[in-house]
């Protein structure tokens, strides 16, 4: 009898107890963020592993999704909340002007991208009537066009094939074309070969070719802390980076693995690229009164894009850029 009266007793008292405990806190939502293989996201793997996202209060996935066909759908159905991606290639996916934010600039091409070319051509110009491979619908042809636009010329005026940025480069190097847009490993490939060089690279076209954080505007109105989280997260994280650059090159290569597995190649590949640190960030988003170059990238990719027919909608870069979150 004596049991079951103190069995009683603790059954009652845990009843009392949880009617004042209230509801326990929710898990904390996970944020999916997508990304390709590439050495400019590897940061983000140094906010997972050193536990930046954690203290900072978010709790994410990276996912590895090499095709922007499939990051985008996926993003706009809600079953990832954000993508690591180029500025322009979101402006491929936008179905309504407010679709997508830019939150934070991540990296910016720096002599990784380029344009392998016969000796004899030595200009843009000289592109005229030439056989070139880019990949179509990619930054490979935005950077492109951008060069040729400066250069007073269309990429009509060019006989285009059309590959990926790998293939373009291999198709250089056996001299099936005369040209090609590329990027690295490719790149020193194509203007190391015999009768190859380089005809430029993206070092002459500082914020160009950059790659941003992308969110649909409803998840950043719904979520600004969290937001304001992954910005904090990615600026924290890069500046670990700046402090323990080999440590953080071995946590990165793992991470982001695939062809960037070794952490030679990936010291390697990191030297075309540099990274969006607070600072960087700050002068590259400017303000809404006071627009950075973010904003003329935006517009070059706006103007590209439509003049090849590929936008479904009007936009502006004002419709794109949240300046809150690294100037806020």
């Amino acid at each position: 009898m004596g049991k079951f009266l103190s069995a009683l007793l603790a059954l009652a008292a845990g009843i009392v107890i949880g009617s004042f405990a209230g509801p326990a806190p929710a898990a904390a939502e996970t944020i999916k963020i997508a990304h390709s293989t590439w050495v400019g996201y590897g940061p983000l793997y140094i906010a997972r592993e050193k536990g930046i996202f954690k203290k900072n209060g978010v709790d994410v996935e990276l996912v590895l999704m090499e095709d922007p066909k499939e990051r985008f759908p996926t993003l706009m159905a809600d079953k990832i909340q954000m993508i690591s991606s180029t500025v322009d290639t979101a402006l491929l996916y936008l179905k309504n002007r407010d679709d997508f934010q830019y939150v934070v600039a991540i990296d910016d091409s720096n002599g990784g991208d380029g344009i392998v070319a016969n000796k004899d051509i030595t200009s843009i110009k000289d592109l005229k009537g030439k056989k070139v491979a880019v990949n179509e619908g990619s930054v490979s042809e935005f950077y492109l066009n951008v060069l040729l636009d400066r250069a007073g010329l269309k990429e009509s005026e060019l006989n285009i094939v059309n590959m990926t940025a790998m293939d373009a480069g291999t198709a250089f190097v056996t001299k099936r074309v005369d040209a090609a847009v590329t990027w690295e490993p490719a790149l020193t490939k194509g203007k190391t070969a015999e009768h190859g060089h380089l005809l430029v690279d993206s070092s002459s076209t500082p914020g160009l070719i950059t790659d941003v954080i992308i969110i649909k505007s409803s998840w950043v109105k719904a979520h600004p802390k969290d937001v304001a989280a992954i910005v904090k997260s990615w600026e924290e994280a890069v500046a670990y980076y700046e402090a323990h650059p080999e440590e953080s090159i071995e946590i990165m290569a793992k991470g982001v693995g695939g062809w960037l597995k070794d952490p030679k190649e990936f010291k390697e590949t990191l030297t075309g690229i540099k990274f969006y640190d607070g600072p960087a960030n700050k002068t590259f988003f400017g303000t809404a009164a006071k627009p950075g170059p973010l904003f003329q990238t935006t517009a070059d990719a706006i103007k590209i894009w439509t003049d090849h027919g590929k936008l479904q909608v009007k936009v502006v870069p004002s419709d794109l850029i949240n300046y809150s979150f690294v100037n806020g």
